[in-house]
């Protein structure tokens, strides 16, 4: 699990997932160790010959358990945003997912959609 602070405060708790079949026995194996520790999951996929080609993020309000009520220094109870996060490669095969937890109080979500015309 990490924990993403803002001066010095909790703001965001994430826990992710990589298929081992892909990771194992490579230098990306560990998010967090190696060559390629914290160089995020795209340019750590690529390293390994997989190229990431999109992300599917499903956000959805949700009141905190105890547990991530303690671990933001929140009220249990409290809104959140959950967001289900999954990276995909240019196969379709998911890389990695993440589950999000950010209160809503402290975070405004916004999202930013590409727009292209189609040319004939």
């Amino acid at each position: 699990m990490y924990e993403f602070l803002a001066d010095g405060r909790p703001v965001q708790l994430s826990t992710s997932w990589e298929p081992y079949d892909l990771t194992g026995g490579t230098l990306v194996v560990l998010p967090e160790g190696g060559p390629h520790a914290g160089v995020g999951v795209v340019n750590r996929m690529a390293a390994i010959g997989i190229t990431v080609s999109h992300a599917v993020e499903q956000p959805e309000p949700a009141q905190a358990s105890a547990e991530e009520a303690s671990l933001l220094g929140i009220q249990k109870g409290s809104l959140v945003t959950h967001i289900r996060r999954t990276y995909y490669s240019d196969e379709g095969r998911p890389v990695e997912t993440a589950d999000i937890v950010v209160p809503a109080a402290l975070c405004e979500i916004v999202y930013e959609v590409p727009v292209s015309r189609r040319q004939d």
